[in-house]
């Protein structure tokens, strides 16, 4: 075993929580999802949840891989495959650049343009991802989802469906607070 907790293999519902392996015993770990807190009465948070869920998919997606693949052996190249697997269940209609409404926000038509993951969702998970990669054990460092070819993915894709959309994708830029004007010194003394 590795530094981090592995995917139970036997486990091929992937709608249930897995039970993961304690890295420090032989022992299965206690039937509450790894991304819970200690106490059995919390409830999650919804992006509890779904952390937990996402992480139980990709679980399910690498003992399904062929030939099936652990995650000390999972690289950003595998998380790519994965991010390309989704694409088939997505809801968002990325125009081609042959299509006639390439570039509109707001196509007047139907076109046949396929159906995509939106960038949102992909990034959003990706991020859910990371935080459960650590939370489960995994270094930083050795971060599947952090790899650079996932950043580079994530910005491609953004920036294609932007193009597509006819819409760009600006950083938002923070507000910073504004200070309120102070009023003159008193130090100055004005002379009548």
């Amino acid at each position: 075993m590795n530094s981090f907790q592995e995917f139970d293999s036997s486990n091929t519902n992937s709608t249930k929580a897995t039970n993961f392996p304690s890295s420090s015993s032989a022992a299965p770990a206690a039937t509450a999802p790894p991304c819970s807190s200690s106490s059995s009465s919390t409830t999650l948070s919804r992006y509890e949840n779904q952390k937990r869920r996402d992480w139980n998919t990709f679980g399910q997606y690498l003992r399904n891989h062929r030939p099936p693949l652990s995650l000390s052996r999972c690289s950003g190249a595998h998380v790519l495959e994965f991010l390309r697997y989704l694409d088939q269940f997505g809801k968002t209609k990325v125009h081609t650049q042959l299509c006639p409404f390439f570039g509109h926000p707001n196509p007047p038509a139907p076109c046949p343009c396929p159906l995509r993951q939106a960038w949102g969702s992909l990034d959003a998970l990706i991020g859910r991802l990371r935080a459960a990669f650590e939370e489960n054990g995994g270094k930083p460092e050795a971060n599947p989802f952090g790899a650079r070819a996932v950043r580079l993915y994530l910005r491609e894709v953004r920036d294609s469906q932007a193009k597509a959309r006819g819409i760009s994708y600006e950083k938002k830029k923070r507000k910073r607070p504004q200070q309120p004007s102070l009023p003159p010194s008193n130090n100055a003394k004005v002379v009548i």
